[in-house]
């Protein structure tokens, strides 16, 4: 798994979203690309969820997910490698909050704290988005968020009843 500069393995969570074309095949085609990726082990993959979009621009339903990933890659390149990953399934980025084929959000690395200009880790929006802290809980559920309740407690007390977790709906991996 190693790509050179710092050898030490952490886990990290990238979020997945999509709400243009095929909205399930794009992400499965992320985690496909994910796997292929080196520096990079997939460990886990979460559960799919719905949920309406956020903002002011009128769109499709997205869906979303999450994968626990162990990487060697600095979380600056691993970033980089989610944008290149979401331009080849056609990401297009005009608006904010726009409508989009694929999203993936670096949300969490072991150990690490950033806050730079277009990295922010842990990601600010972890805790209040249903969309992102109902995966992330059913892949780390201990993990201890900024405000000291673990995943777990976080999403079970999160009132979201529109992000809805399909059924049936699978990424593989």
């Amino acid at each position: 798994m190693g790509t050179g500069a710092n050898e030490t393995a952490r886990r990290g969570v990238i979020g997945l979203g999509s709400n243009l074309g095929d909205r399930l095949a794009y992400l499965r085609g992320a985690v496909s690309r994910l796997q292929a990726e080196p520096g990079l082990r997939l460990v886990a993959t979460s559960g799919v969820y719905e949920s309406p979009p956020m903002g002011p621009i009128a769109q499709a339903d997205f869906l979303n997910a999450a994968v626990l990933i162990e990487t060697t890659i600095a979380p600056r390149e691993l970033l980089a490698r989610c944008l290149a990953i979401e331009a080849e399934h056609g990401r297009v980025r005009e608006v904010r909050w726009g409508p989009r084929t694929l999203d993936l959000d670096l949300l969490w690395v072991e150990g690490v704290t950033v806050e730079e200009p277009g990295l922010t880790l842990p990601h600010p929006g972890l805790a209040e988005r249903a969309f992102v802290l109902r995966p992330l809980a059913e892949l780390l559920p201990d993990l201890v968020l900024g405000d000291g309740r673990n995943a777990r407690q976080a999403a079970e007390e999160l009132h979201d009843d529109a992000c809805v977790r399909l059924s049936g709906a699978h990424l593989g991996g």
